[in-house]
């Protein structure tokens, strides 16, 4: 009975272990079959991202071409589809016609007539208008200022150091210069401040007239394959220049100048045109010089910039004490003048307190050769201490002929 007990406890035991395993088994499969199908989706979407963002970036350059619409800005001229086109720009400079007389309105109107009935080619008139911006002739404005104050403080530099030396003369003229400076300087600063002002009006507009014209390659008449690309915008060119020549003259006999705008020029004129409300905040130059149109914009060194600002920090330095030495120095200039005039004063009243012992000759000539000497250096703080020794000892042989003289005196008596 107990084998028979024993036997069934280990038929269960073996069934449990049996279903134990299978379980496991199929618990392994299940996590490997999920986990399989997980890293296909990761690498199918994966591949799905990538093809987007090729297709992304793919249609950005295409629709940034379509947009920009030119390929290249190269000697003046603005490179279209693919070098098969260029275009010159003229810039024109008008006249009020408003206040022309009958007559001039009719020469005008005929000169236009002839210029139309000229042209031999297409063209085509753009008007832009700007915002002024005042920014750069403020900035050259503030330099000339600068530089105008610098030549003040050099003026007041000057004109002290040669009142000190006694120099009226030069002191006049260079008083004269220091106000002429002063007046421009006051000039220059509400100059400055009437600028500035007027720049915040963002309702004053400047409005400029262009004329483009146009010269494609399929005008040139022979195989452009056998030339380079250098050699098309040499023919280019050539032909614009010539068409844009004929053009001046044409708009000459109108009353119209115009000039044919550079590469620069005609960069500013598209980036006015895609960037209108953006233009007035960042100009073309400010854009090139900070490198906006790099793909990595570059800095300057580090040690460059700690470099210059040393140099910024010397120049101040510098500038200060020049300014407080100057101070210093006309300070003890004026105070040297002030104890000349005490060690003269002085040396007089030692000569006052001997004249009973000297002769009027001689006291005489001792007073004048006080005022013509020439007091200097370390031997001015010796003559205003104490009293000059050769006159003292120039004075003992009179004291000594006076004190025989009243002793004589008193023998006699």
């Amino acid at each position: 009975m107990e084998t028979g007990i024993q036997t069934l406890i280990y038929v269960i035991i073996a069934i449990c272990v049996i279903l134990a395993i299978a379980l496991t088994g199929v618990l392994i499969y299940v996590w490997y079959r999920d986990n399989k199908n997980k890293v296909k989706d990761i690498r199918n979407r994966g591949k799905q991202d990538t093809a987007k963002s090729a297709s992304t970036r793919l249609q950005g350059i295409e629709s940034m071409s379509k947009f920009l619409a030119f390929d290249d800005i190269t000697d003046s001229m603005i490179v279209r589809k693919n070098r098969t086109q260029y275009v010159m720009v003229i810039q024109c400079k008008g006249i009020n016609f408003d206040l022309l007389g009958e007559e001039e309105k009719i020469a005008v109107e005929n000169g236009f007539n002839q210029f139309l009935n000229t042209l031999r080619f297409p063209i085509q008139l753009y008007v832009q208008s700007r915002s002024i911006n005042l920014k750069d002739s403020i900035e050259k404005y503030e330099e000339r200022i600068n530089e105008v104050k610098d030549q003040v403080i050099k003026l007041d530099a000057q004109i002290k150091r040669e009142q000190a030396n006694g120099r009226l003369d030069l002191v006049r003229k260079l008083e004269f210069d220091r106000r002429r400076k002063i007046n421009i300087l006051e000039y220059g600063l509400d100059v400055t401040g009437y600028v500035s002002r007027l720049s915040q009006n963002r309702n004053v507009l400047q409005q400029n007239t262009y004329v483009a014209v146009a010269y494609y390659t399929s005008e040139f008449g022979g195989e452009i394959a056998n030339y380079s690309k250098e050699e098309i915008d040499n023919i280019a060119f050539s032909e614009l220049y010539t068409r844009a020549q004929t053009l001046i003259r044409g708009l000459a006999a109108s009353g119209v100048s115009g000039r044919v705008i550079n590469s620069e020029e005609l960069a500013e004129l598209l980036y006015i045109a895609y960037n209108r409300d953006d233009s007035n905040l960042i100009s073309i130059r400010k854009s090139v010089e900070e490198q906006y149109d790099s793909l990595y914009n570059t800095a300057k060194d580090v040690l460059d910039k700690q470099k210059e600002m040393i140099e910024q920090k010397i120049d101040k330095e510098a500038i200060d004490l020049t300014s407080q030495s100057i101070t210093r120095a006309d300070k003890i200039l004026k105070l040297r003048e002030e104890n000349k005039e005490e060690i003269r004063r002085r040396a007089i009243a030692y000569v006052e307190r001997y004249r009973g012992e000297m002769t009027d000759e001689l006291f005489n000539e001792t007073k004048k050769q006080i005022n013509k000497a020439k007091i200097v250096g370390e031997k001015s703080k010796e003559i205003a201490e104490q009293p000059n020794k050769e006159a003292v000892k120039r004075t003992r042989p009179v004291r000594e002929n006076a004190q025989v003289k009243r002793r004589a005196s008193k023998t006699a008596e």
